[in-house]
């Protein structure tokens, strides 16, 4: 059974633009782009000053989400896609290159693999 789609998590470190919602509305976009899926809305929270950014971006083919310390200039990164054509790797790259990432930890889980099989098997 073909997984329903795919779940990118990963951890940005030595990130910069983490206190700047314009830079990162930027990438989020640049990465629904980069990814080849469809933006369906934008909506992102600045907590104020030097603090961070939460954000999410709607997509026809499910979501991708952002929550930033700039403190620690450390981003966590949400990329699901379930759509076939779609590429989690090429929208977390594009992430990684806006925020300036010095390193990346991420971690991909299949979804949906067991949708239509028999639970008595």
């Amino acid at each position: 059974m073909t997984a329903l789609g795919t779940h990118l998590l990963a951890d940005l470190y030595g990130c910069r633009h983490l206190d700047d919602p314009v830079a990162i509305e930027a990438a989020l976009r640049a990465a629904v782009l980069a990814a080849g899926a469809t933006l369906i809305d934008i909506r992102l929270h600045h907590f104020g000053g030097h603090h961070g950014v939460t954000g999410v971006a709607l997509l026809a083919e499910s979501h991708m989400s952002i929550h930033s310390w700039p403190e620690y200039g450390f981003a966590a990164i949400d990329i699901f896609l379930c759509g076939a054509t779609q590429s989690p790797a090429a929208a977390l790259a594009t992430v990684a290159a806006h925020l300036a990432a010095t390193r990346i930890v991420e971690h991909s889980i299949a979804r949906g693999g067991h949708v239509g099989v028999d639970p008595a098997r």
